[in-house]
This record gives structure tokens, sequence and C-alpha cells, in this order.
């Protein structure tokens, strides 16, 4: 099958079934992160086994291709609850972005957190710190509104995952939540994805494919990392949100849209402007109401609350439900540094959990751990409490922890920008604005 074959090739394990039968019995039979179904199946169709599969799985993403797509079939599935939906022929790059956005949101079905804890989606969040109550107060009083709103903080320190949280919380809640990573996409594949074409409008479009603001009608969508958006695009932004409306590529006329957007992004957007790099009016726009979601150094105390979510999460997925942390391993993992923020943290659990030989992790494997990261050389591994650090502290500790991560990857890619990319959990352009950015060029 030729998506199999093209997902082997891009690294993931891919098991090819014939129908939505052998799919529940592959899910019931081993861990599966993703699902990838035609919308016409034997027996159960592709919404059949999208239903299926949120109700035994929910925490599995599912994707549906069709070679028949429409629009409201389109709209119907994201309602469902499908995580994308493509079209056939589907595009290659687009197939293995999609599919990687869907794995890296893959995590099992989980108890629902006290009420008074701060709960936001894939986990990032039980929270009590100061910092964190003070973003998630805004999001709540925020979420009730149709304003814009925009997300900033640093990289891996859960914007998504916040969107989702103001989307739960809003009157929109059970419509469509739809994110678009802007960064990932080149500029000519960006518009066609947010706006939709027309059969003919380019080559290669030989039927028409509702843009992601048409799909998200009713609902919400994330712009992630607005930042990186070319200024031409920006115009069509900006137009869009004065006129809420959208005109798919090759179409003679505009499309109404009821869409709550929500922007995310790392970058000093005020600073943007500044430079002329950003534009002025689609920043104020946008920043109708902004959230600063904090860095991780800004909430150390909810770091032990962290690990025993994300300890949990990926000891119930690895089958290791009993595995523990240690008092002191969990007081090693709160005096670390995190400039990879919360994602940095849960990836060195879900390591941990991997790597565990027992029952308990102690202190010598968090150390280990840590001590294996690009950043090692300014973490700190000794218990103790964190004393705040200054804006310069911190942005010349992030900037080395970065410049080594992007050293590192080109060293295991041997200097493949595009395999470096793919191992910093980034696109090429978000890399190629790393390399510029830090003088790697």
């Amino acid at each position: 099958m030729v998506l199999e074959a093209l997902l082997r090739q891009a690294g993931y394990a891919a098991r090819h079934v014939l129908s939505g039968a052998d799919a529940l019995a592959a899910l019931a039979s081993r861990r599966i992160d993703v699902v990838i179904s035609d919308v016409r199946l034997p027996g159960m169709d592709g919404m059949e086994l999208l239903a299926e599969v949120k109700k035994r799985l929910p925490g599995v993403p599912v994707l549906l291709l069709t070679a028949h797509g429409t629009v409201p079939l389109a709209v119907e599935a994201m309602r469902a609850g499908a995580a994308d939906f493509l079209q056939k022929p589907f595009d290659r790059d687009e197939v293995l972005f999609a599919v990687g956005k869907a794995a890296k949101s893959a995590e099992p079905e989980l108890a629902r957190p006290p009420e008074h804890a701060i709960s936001i989606e894939a986990g990032v969040v039980i929270g009590t710190s100061p910092a964190m109550r003070d973003a998630m107060d805004k999001l709540k009083k925020a979420a009730s509104s149709s304003a814009t709103v925009l997300l900033t903080g640093e990289s891996g320190t859960g914007k998504e995952v916040a969107a989702r949280e103001l989307h739960r919380l809003s009157p929109r809640a059970t419509q469509p939540f739809v994110a678009v990573h802007c960064g990932a996409l080149p500029e000519n594949l960006l518009e066609s994805e947010l706006f939709g074409h027309e059969r003919g409008a380019f080559t290669g479009a030989i039927q028409k494919k509702p843009g992601r603001f048409s799909l998200a009608d009713g609902g919400t969508i994330l712009l992630d990392e607005i930042g990186d958006v070319p200024l031409s695009m920006q115009v069509k932004l900006l137009r869009v949100l004065q006129e809420r409306e959208v005109q798919p590529l090759g179409a003679s006329r505009a499309e109404k849209v009821d869409v709550r957007v929500v922007a995310a992004t790392h970058r000093d957007l005020s600073a943007m402007v500044q430079d002329r790099t950003f534009r002025e009016d689609l920043f104020f726009r946008l920043a109708v109401i902004p959230i600063r979601i904090p860095s991780l150094a800004e909430r150390y105390v909810d770091i032990p609350a962290l690990v025993s979510r994300f300890l949990r999460t990926h000891a119930a997925a690895n089958g290791r439900p009993s595995l523990r942390m240690s008092p002191d391993a969990i007081e090693a993992m709160a005096a670390a540094s995190w400039p990879g923020n919360v994602r940095e943290l849960q990836n060195v659990i879900e390591r941990l959990v991997v790597f565990a030989d027992g029952d308990e992790l102690g202190a010598a494997e968090v150390n280990a751990q840590l001590s294996a990261r690009p950043d090692a050389a300014r973490s700190s591994t000794t218990p103790s409490t964190p004393a705040p650090a200054s804006a310069a502290t911190l942005g010349r500790a992030r900037e080395g922890a970065e410049r080594d991560a992007v050293k590192g990857a080109l060293s295991r890619a041997g200097g493949n920008r595009t395999q470096a990319a793919r191992l910093l959990g980034v696109s090429r352009r978000t890399l190629y604005n790393k390399l510029a950015e830090l003088d790697l060029e």
C-alpha cells in the first residue's frame, strides 16, 4: 500500500488492515498511536470506525481519507472528533505533517483531576503556581467571549494545550477545534490549507478542498506560530479577521465563516512590528486579549505535580502502571533547569519510563537522564529551591541551550537540515529562522 510505504519511509511503524473490524481488532491487541482510515470501507465505514475508536480509545487520534470529499462531510468528521480530514490523492508532506501532529497528541485516557487543580488536555497541566493561575484565570474569563486571543510564551510551555482549554470552556465547545501550524507549511500550501481551493485552482488541484477556516466554522481555529507567517499572507489573514469571510483559491466569491480565532507564538510580535516583519494592524487585531503562558522556571513549584501526571501517563502507556518515583528523584527533577519547558520535562520522564529496570525510579536514574541533555552543563541536579532568575540570565541560558540543541541535531543528522529539523521536532522554516537567529548559518 502506498500510504503504508510512505509512512515506513518516514520512520513510522505502520500496519495495514483491510476493514474497520480488522482495525478494531488491531487496536484491542496492541498499542496504536494513530489511526488513518478511508471514509469508504467494507462493512463498517470510516465515520463508524471513528465513532468506535472515540468510544473505546478516546486518546487515539483518527485521520480520515477520502477521494469524494465535500465541505459538509469534512465538517461532520471534525465535529465527530477526527484529528484531520485529508483528500486523495494526498500530498506527501501534508500527510506526514498531519500524522506527526496527531502522533504528538496521542495519549491514553486519564482520570479527570480534582476541580481545584488546573487541568489542560495532554497533561500540560495541573498547576497551583501564581503564574499559572494568573494565566488560567485570564483564559477562563476570555473563554465566554468571541474575542481574538493571542497566546505567547516560550516553546514547550503548552500554548496549543491552553488554546484547546479555551475552546473547551467556551460556548463553542461542541463545535470543531482546528489547529494549523503556520510555520510548518510553505506559503503557497499555507494559503490553500487555511482558505481551501477550487478544482483546477493550481497544478495538482484535481478537486475542491475546504480550508481550515471552513472546517472550523462555528468553532475555534488556532493559528500556531503566527510569527512565522510571511507578510504577503498576513495581509490575507487581516482581511479574514476584518470581514469574517474567506475566499478559496480559484473561487469567484468569498464565503462567510463564524470562527473564533486564537493565535500563538514564541516570538516577540511587538519587536517584529518595530522591525517591520509583522504587520502592526494584524498584531492589534490578534492581541485583543493577550495571554502569556509562563515558562517552567516561573512555575517550578508545579514540577512535582507535573512529574506525577506524566509518570502516570507514560507508565500506563508502556505497560508499567506500578512504576513510581522516589521523593529524592522528584526533588532532583524540581531542582533542574528546563529550557525546553513542559515539553522537555515530559520527554525526560518518558525516557525514564522506557529505560526503567525496577518499579521505582531513584535520583541516580533521574540524574543520569538529566546529564545526557544538551543543556546538561547548565542544569542543576542538586536538590535545592531555585532562586528567581533575571530575564537576562534566563535569556542567555535559553539561547545557549538552543544553540547546543541545534548543533547536536545537525551533527546527528550529518548536516542534513531536514533531518535535523525532524530530530528537533520543528519545521524546516523554524530551523532556518533559528540558525539565522543564533548566527549558525
